[in-house]
């Protein structure tokens, strides 16, 4: 996609969150309330079909503009699980089978199913096969930082079945997963770092704004740092996926999430700290976010995972090949 109707996709996907999103809409996703006006919004867009080929039905995006969008997903929290609809959508299309309409639920291993229950067909990925399976997910759940619905899916006779292409790998929905947390995380850290900075720059203690003591500036510099670490960790993941291939860009895929998953822990501490107690209370949406990304920070593998699996691979390759391959990469 060009640079220029991703930024006009972006937009309207800004647009839509900004108006149907928010703090409210999150707290009814941890009731159980389906966001259904929401949903019929972005299937509108054509947003869970979008990374599935016009021939298919879809928009034909990339893995770098969805990384893009699911960033703009994670700066809104969004209530959606749209992030996880458009990978499944994805997978089906790259083995050729066009995806259904409604919900798709992606099940990968252990993980959960967001939103499961409400899911019209849920994909699975066995091997080099991506499989389509009736839904919806068997046993609900609850996700246990976000509490919002994430149901179980037992395995089933598929309705249809595909071949992935080399490039996807046996790890392909993994991988689409690992890109995906990393990316909404990366939107979150944004989000929660605007509102630590504007609580600094109004909260007043001992007579001044506490933005305007050195120590909570040393804090908010380093949580913007590590934002802008995740930002860039994704972008560079994604472009490595359209170039290589999820298979092929394991190792940036798997170097945002850590980086990603870090800056969560590092960031949600800091801006806590700086918000003091109000963060957590039920009125307060800083905690909205926070634990949406010790969510997306475990999910489809935490720090540790990826970190064993870069380091796999080094060792595996050698020493005399680490700096070659860290400057090729």
């Amino acid at each position: 996609m060009s640079d220029d109707l991703r930024t006009i996709l972006l937009e309207q996907v800004e647009r839509l969150l900004s108006d149907q999103s928010g703090p409210d809409r999150l707290r009814a996703n941890e009731r159980g309330e389906w966001p259904e006006a929401l949903w019929a919004e972005a299937e509108a867009l054509g947003l869970p079909t979008a990374m599935a080929p016009e021939a298919l039905g879809g928009a034909g995006l990339t893995w770098g503009d969805a990384a893009a969008l699911w960033h703009v997903l994670g700066r809104h929290a969004s209530p959606l699980p749209l992030g996880e609809g458009m990978v499944a959508a994805a997978l089906l299309a790259a083995g050729g089978i066009a995806p259904r309409p409604g919900l798709l639920g992606l099940s990968v291993g252990p993980e959960p199913v967001a939103w499961g229950r409400r899911a019209a067909a849920l994909v699975m990925v066995a091997g080099g096969t991506v499989l389509l399976q009736p839904g919806p997910a068997t046993r609900q759940g609850l996700a246990p930082y976000s509490r919002e619905p994430a149901d179980h899916a037992a395995p089933g006779v598929p309705a249809e079945e595909g071949r992935l292409p080399a490039g996807f790998g046996p790890d392909a929905a993994l991988l689409a997963g690992a890109l995906l947390n990393a990316a909404r995380i990366a939107g979150a850290l944004e989000a929660v770092l605007d509102m630590t900075v504007e609580y600094a720059n109004t909260r007043k203690q001992f007579g001044r704004a506490i933005g305007g003591f050195q120590a909570v500036q040393q804090l908010l510099a380093r949580a913007a740092g590590e934002t802008a670490a995740a930002a860039v960790a994704v972008a560079n993941a994604g472009r490595a996926a359209d170039r290589h291939g999820l298979a092929g860009a394991e190792f940036e895929i798997a170097s945002a999430k850590v980086v990603a998953g870090e800056a969560a822990g590092t960031c949600a501490a800091i801006t806590h700290q700086v918000h003091a107690a109000i963060g957590f209370t039920d009125d307060h949406p800083l905690h909205l976010f926070t634990r949406r990304m010790w969510e997306w920070r475990d999910g489809f593998g935490a720090e540790r995972v990826w970190a064993r699996r870069i380091g796999t691979a080094a060792l595996a390759r050698g020493g005399d090949n680490l700096w070659a391959d860290l400057t090729a990469r």
